[in-house]
């Protein structure tokens, strides 16, 4: 049977603030990026996403970022590329340890927001955090666009890199996503939502915000845990993967 993951970003509250509805998310998703408290998520989030995702046997990673409280980590900062794998390690670190103590662990890294966009062309950035991965453990898996910079980093450091599609961002022709704040960015229509998440995955292709026809390469599917909306959406999405014959299931 065919298969793929899919994952969502939770425990993005911060001490009274909440975001998103990480209980319900945690039963529709295989996998987890956890907010590792530099945009989003605290001591207190990171332990409670971890707890719930064990209980639901959903696969721990963690959602790495540049230091960015104010911006939700969505604002490009120039970060020397030794101190962006320090604050990358200093990340995982934390959530591993909070992990352990929830009878799961992380398996994989995911960056976030800006420094995720920024590594699908810096080759600098994109190598300083493969270089955190290989020096935390060159086992975990790098979760990233297809075709980036980071992609061809964790190839030459042997690290597994796992391709991802977002079912609820819109694309360019050069297959990078439209930036937020512009038209088409944001995906909100949960069917057509849920049809082009077979489309990706069954067919290899998706529909660029201009109309062109772009092929994909995905192994995980991605439901922003921030959009409003974004339980029916996960769920939409899920039940027309399992219509199709396609097994969600965590790719790591």
């Amino acid at each position: 049977m065919r298969s793929v993951d899919v994952n969502s970003d939770l425990g993005e509250g911060f001490g009274a603030w909440s975001m998103g509805d990480d209980a319900a998310l945690l039963r529709l998703v295989s996998s987890a990026n956890v907010a590792c408290g530099f945009h989003a998520g605290d001591a207190s989030s990171m332990l409670a996403t971890c707890r719930g995702a064990a209980e639901n046997g959903v696969t721990v990673g963690a959602h790495v970022s540049y230091r960015d409280l104010a911006g939700f980590g969505r604002r490009a900062m120039d970060v020397p590329a030794g101190e962006l794998r320090d604050e990358v390690l200093y990340q995982l670190s934390a959530l591993a340890g909070l992990a352990r103590v929830s009878g799961t662990a992380v398996r994989y890294v995911k960056p976030h927001g800006a420094l995720y966009n920024r590594i699908v062309a810096d080759e600098r950035q994109a190598r300083a955090v493969v270089d955190a991965v290989v020096a935390f453990d060159p086992r975990l898996a790098l979760l990233g666009l297809a075709g980036s910079a980071v992609e061809r980093a964790a190839d030459e450091a042997g690290v597994r890199f796992v391709r991802e599609a977002f079912v609820d961002r819109g694309y360019r022709a050069d297959g990078t996503l439209v930036p937020r704040g512009e038209p088409g960015a944001l995906l909100s229509d949960d069917a057509a939502i849920a049809r082009r998440a077979v489309r990706m995955v069954v067919d290899g292709t998706v529909v660029a915000a201009d109309g062109t026809e772009l092929a994909v390469s995905v192994d995980s599917l991605c439901v922003h845990g921030d959009t409003p909306g974004a339980v029916a959406m996960a769920r939409a999405v899920r039940e027309a993967l399992t219509a199709a014959g396609v097994e969600v299931r965590p790719f790591a």
